[in-house]
């Protein structure tokens, strides 16, 4: 057998990388983690440097040849192999190593093709499978470890099996909970695999808490910029409209590292371009969570597109749904665990979110304050009775710090006339004087359906007005691009131009048109929607109104993706032709949220209930438990004509090309799943436009049904 030089860690075909490279990248990466994190740093590393030994197996090594084609029944997995050297730790390392090692790729039991190691364990001679040509390999796995500073000794058959009935006798006793020795060796693992060679300089960038100082600013025109954050309650809750400077005020309520949320993908990218302009003069590492983050730093350095996903961020803006892994215990949690742990985390605007997420939200509160975050909550429009979970959630009022705004500077923000129409149609007279006007109108649709429909006729009544789509269902690409003409092209006009839109522009995206023409939605959403008008708020613009028009709510299937029953409360309690008044928003939402009800969901699945661990450690649930509860863009597609170039290129490349979609309305179509990448769906070319986005009417399920897409 080949030297342990020739071992490797990756298939030939990506380069053939070097097992004895990986595991010093690996146990790089966990040394600074552990040391960050207080944990034991010597064990991190051995721990890191043993989880791959296994691979020195020749059943493994031909895995990695070009050509090879795995039989089937074929079962060898490392991570049991490398559990055979156990004994060359000291006894009070061995536990540890055991929950770094024994579940990094595959849940302990009920793994999803039941692979795990009390899987196996339990049906198969495992040992048996796993120590083939043991003599073999073993002095060479020996080798590998001595260069790490292993003491090494011949480890015979026997002692293998010893070690191996070791950790399965610890993984039996195993009690509910969950691993954050798991976590950092997952987190290691995917970052030196990510990256291939990792040295000092890269990993020192890890857990920087980032210098906030440049938002100790003051401005009157921001009266939460005026008001202190300096509470030794360690949980916050501020109440202010869009405007107030709810952004600044949180980010000075923060002491370590932060993890941002917002619900839209436009909404985090403005947030992420927002933080790296304010901080681009101090060291923070400032990291976007999404599937289009490649794309988002393109032009930045390989190093920093590969980082974005993974621990360590001084800052990481994300959405609540890839926060969600920890509430359903899904494959990587513990790694997302031990990133959050003791952080500052941000929840801005959860109100804006489906009953469903609300209440993940909730659980997701509960899981961050057992591992010792500090949670600031932000909102600008949210019901008495989420307002008052959230509290309890946090530990009531002696343990948060509640900030809202007195009625005379909320009668600052009064900035909108709200009118009431009886349909679409309604608007047209409205438009037209507008747009002899120069004014910049935004139209808002619950449906893309909808939403591509207004355009198209409007594009045929207006053809030489600037008009734009944006919506969720392009491909990351085009999707990015319309965001830039949103902000820099749109935007800056000083003349007339239309944008039709769906839910996408509603949080935090800093546009600032004159008129508004939207459908109903929840009272909440509404009133986010609202705050792309009128934007600005300068001593020239405060206490001047702009318009809103709200189109009276549809019915049935036409209301979705709200409940009819709210959308028509949403509508009865605003103004017609009336100002939006901001003292009045509370008792608004109060008439629509009376109760409770909006926020139960099932929590099956869920791993955090009622204050108790529901699954034992070193165990994790198949990604489809989070799909099926989350009806999210968590599927992708990708046109036909896109197929060849996706399988050709890595992972950047095929970001650009997938159209995001719920994973509910494609799952079941029949359609053909690419196997490279995401696994995206194929869509025939004609179901797609790059002006108009993914087509509805032209995707079919078996039975010639078109699918109901929103």
């Amino acid at each position: 057998m080949d030297d342990y030089r020739n071992i490797l860690a990756k298939h030939e075909d990506s380069g053939g990388l070097p097992l004895v490279t990986h595991l010093e990248s690996v146990a790089c990466v966990a040394g600074r983690i552990a040391a960050k994190n207080g944990m034991d740093v010597r064990i991190a590393r051995r721990g890191a440097v043993l989880h791959d030994i296994g691979k020195v197996s020749p059943l493994f090594q031909q895995t990695l040849k070009h050509g090879y084609v795995r039989m089937p029944g074929f079962i060898f997995r490392h991570e049991i192999a490398s559990l055979f050297f156990l004994s060359l730790l000291d006894d009070l390392e061995k536990d540890v190593v055991i929950d770094m090692i024994a579940a990094h790729h595959k849940s302990i039991y009920d793994d999803v093709r039941s692979l795990g190691l009390l899987d196996l364990d339990g049906y198969e001679d495992s040992f048996g499978i796993h120590s083939e040509r043991f003599e073999e390999w073993s002095p060479v796995a020996l080798d590998i470890l001595e260069h790490f500073d292993f003491p090494v000794h011949p480890v015979g058959l026997e002692e293998a099996r010893s070690n191996y009935e070791y950790a399965v006798s610890h993984c039996e006793g195993l009690k509910a909970g969950y691993s954050l020795w798991k976590g950092l060796l997952m987190a290691s693992d995917q970052m030196a695999s990510a990256l291939e060679t990792v040295d000092g300089q890269m990993v020192k960038k890890l857990f920087v808490c980032p210098d906030l100082s440049f938002y100790d600013r003051e401005n009157n025109l921001y009266p939460l910029s005026l008001t202190s954050v300096d509470d030794s309650r360690g949980h916050t809750l501020v109440t202010a409209p869009t405007g107030a400077g709810k952004t600044d005020f949180l980010m000075r309520r923060c002491k370590g590292r932060v993890f941002y949320t917002l619900p839209f993908q436009a909404s985090i990218n403005a947030m992420y371009d927002r933080f790296k302009e304010d901080l681009k003069d101090t060291d923070a590492q400032i990291h976007l969570l999404h599937a289009a983050s490649n794309l988002k730093v393109q032009d930045g350095k390989v190093e920093e597109r590969i980082m974005q996903r993974h621990v360590g961020a001084s800052i990481k803006v994300l959405t609540p749904h890839q926060m969600a892994s920890i509430v359903f215990g899904v494959k990587g949690y513990e790694a997302m665990m031990l990133d959050l742990k003791g952080c500052d985390v941000i929840l801005d605007e959860i109100h804006t979110y489906s009953s469903t997420i609300q209440a993940i939200v909730l659980r997701i509160i509960e899981i961050l304050r057992v591992i010792g975050c500090r949670i600031h909550v932000g909102t600008a429009t949210m019901p008495q009775v989420l307002y008052d979970k959230i509290l309890s959630l946090l530990g009531g009022a002696e343990k948060v710090y509640e900030v809202k705004l007195t009625d005379d500077v909320l009668r600052s923000f009064n900035r909108h006339i709200v009118h009431k129409l009886s349909s679409m149609d309604d608007s047209y007279q409205i438009l037209g004087s507008d747009i002899n006007d120069r004014k910049k109108i935004l139209i808002v649709c619950n449906q893309v359906r909808r939403a591509q429909s207004v355009y198209l006729s409007l594009k045929e009544q207006y053809p030489d007005v600037p008009m734009m789509l944006i919506h969720s269902h392009y491909r990351r690409i085009d999707r990015q691009g319309l965001e830039v003409d949103l902000k820099e092209v749109y935007n800056q006009l000083q003349e007339a131009c239309i944008v039709v839109s769906t839910q996408v522009v509603e949080v935090s995206l800093d546009i600032s048109f004159d008129v508004m023409i939207t459908e109903c939605a929840p009272i909440d959403a509404l009133i986010q929607r609202f705050g792309r008008i009128n934007r600005k708020r300068t001593l020239e613009t405060i206490g001047k109104m702009k318009p809103v028009y709200v189109i009276a709510p549809y019915a049935g299937k036409d209301a979705l993706p709200y409940d009819p029953e709210v959308l028509q409360r949403s509508f009865d309690v605003l103004p017609d032709n009336g100002i939006m008044e901001e003292t009045e928003v509370q008792s608004m939402l109060n008439k629509v949220y009376p109760d409770e009800n909006f926020m139960n969901i099932d929590y099956s699945g869920a791993i955090f209930v009622n204050g108790k661990w529901m699954m034992k450690e070193l165990r994790h649930n198949s990604k489809s438990a989070l799909l099926e509860t989350l009806d999210i863009n968590s599927a992708t597609c990708i046109v036909q004509s896109d197929e060849e170039r996706y399988v050709r290129n890595e992972s950047g490349t095929r970001s650009e090309l997938e159209i995001p979609v719920s994973y509910r309305s494609v799952a079941y179509l029949g359609l053909r799943m690419n196997k490279h990448g995401t696994c995206p769906y194929v869509i025939p070319d004609e179901a797609y436009d790059s002006e108009l986005g993914l087509l509805p009417d032209k995707l079919r399920d078996e039975s010639n049904k078109t699918y109901d897409f929103l």
